[in-house]
């Protein structure tokens, strides 16, 4: 039903509710821990975080007493998932690894069934964004390979699909356009041929994006837009904040400056609203690049530093490598050449690798400038 209806259709909660007041009247037997599982997942998609959270403490609390490892594996897949989302990256991958440690295909087999997804495969997809945010793009990319092949191996279409989605989506971030497109076209040829309405949704609307990046800025927003209108009828709020921003950009590129603003606030509202805060220092970012083309200069800085103080609360290198690059061109053309060195020297030089990436390359030549 997930995969016809949606992860957040109204459908997808009321049989949700319905199964966990039975189970519970059957005493919580370890055979249905799914329930609590599904029920995670759509608070997720909907944007309930606070639920998420007690609903994912309480299936590792009830699997830990009981010794249960397909309990322990789903609640950990449940707890690193969702912690990605609201940007505790560190503790995303922790419980991530766990479940790569814990997980065993033979035992846990039937997970996949029950689920509706690898916990193996979707795993191995979210820790590809926790760590391409902690800093780390290669090992990001490397899990993605990783998610997508065993998702191949499964032959499983809807473990493949999020594979893919979220793949794709690390990729938009990389900066890897190639590989991005050829992905974008698997992720749809697979959601059309299946017919999984929710992946077809994110396919339109990073189809819209690859179309913007290739120069066909008009044709792209019309893809952006309309993904979102069908994203917004699916009732669900995940990924509003992020795709939300893609159109901001593509207005941006377009000059409506004054629509991406808009946008750019709304995508705010909704992230501050439900709580999923994984690019929030990246909205900020954005939107001062934004103010900063329109002459405010003062107040693009101003969202510079929040994006730095986010990024760091997030220990997120990777996004705080983005925001000091953005303020240290800022200083660099306001002339403060030496202020603008010593910001972005110290980030840049905690990097082990990604260094052929479009953010360290540009970091690099940033630096080499001010030198």
């Amino acid at each position: 039903m997930i995969a016809a209806k949606g992860f957040a259709a109204p459908e997808t909660g009321h049989a949700y509710a319905r199964a966990r007041a039975l189970w519970e009247q059957l005493g919580s037997p370890s055979e249905f821990l799914l329930i609590p599982f599904g029920q995670s997942r759509y608070h997720a998609h909907r944007g309930e975080f606070d639920l998420t959270q007690r609903l994912d403490e309480d299936l590792l609390r009830l699997s830990g007493q009981r010794n249960d490892s397909a309990g322990l594996v789903l609640g950990h897949l449940s707890s690193g998932r969702n912690l990605m989302y609201v940007g505790k990256f560190a503790l995303s991958r922790s419980h991530l690894q766990g479940v790569l440690a814990l997980y065993d295909p033979i035992s846990h087999h039937s997970l996949v069934h029950q689920v509706g997804l690898s916990p193996e495969v979707l795993s191995q997809a979210f820790l590809g964004i926790a760590v391409f945010c902690l800093g780390f793009p290669d090992q990001a990319l490397e899990r993605n390979n990783a998610a997508i092949a065993e998702a191949r191996r499964l032959a499983h279409p809807p473990s493949l699909a999020v594979s893919l989605a979220l793949g794709t989506s690390v990729l938009s971030l990389v900066g890897d356009d190639t590989a991005f497109d050829e992905w974008v076209d698997q992720l749809a040829a697979v959601a059309t041929k299946q017919d999984f309405p929710f992946w077809r949704v994110a396919g339109t609307i990073l189809r819209g994006w690859a179309t913007v990046k290739h120069g066909h800025v008009t044709e792209g927003m019309s893809l952006l837009r309309s993904g979102l209108v069908a994203h917004r009828a699916t009732d669900t709020e995940l990924w509003m904040p992020y795709h939300i921003a893609l159109l901001a950009r593509a207005c941006e590129i377009a000059g409506r400056i004054e629509e991406a603003s808009i946008l750019f606030d709304e995508a705010w509202q909704i992230a501050d609203r439900t709580g999923e805060r994984w690019f929030v220092a990246e909205l900020y970012r954005h939107k001062g690049q934004l103010l900063l083309r329109q002459g405010q200069s003062e107040a693009a800085e101003e969202l510079y530093c929040k994006a730095i103080s986010i990024a760091k609360e997030q220990e997120a290198k990777l996004w705080e490598l983005r925001a000091a690059a953005s303020l240290a061109r800022l200083r660099r053309d306001q002339g403060r050449h030496a202020q603008a060195h010593d910001l972005l020297a110290p980030i840049y030089g905690w990097f082990t690798e990604g260094f052929d990436t479009p953010d360290l390359e540009e970091a690099k030549a940033l630096l080499d400038e001010l030198a």
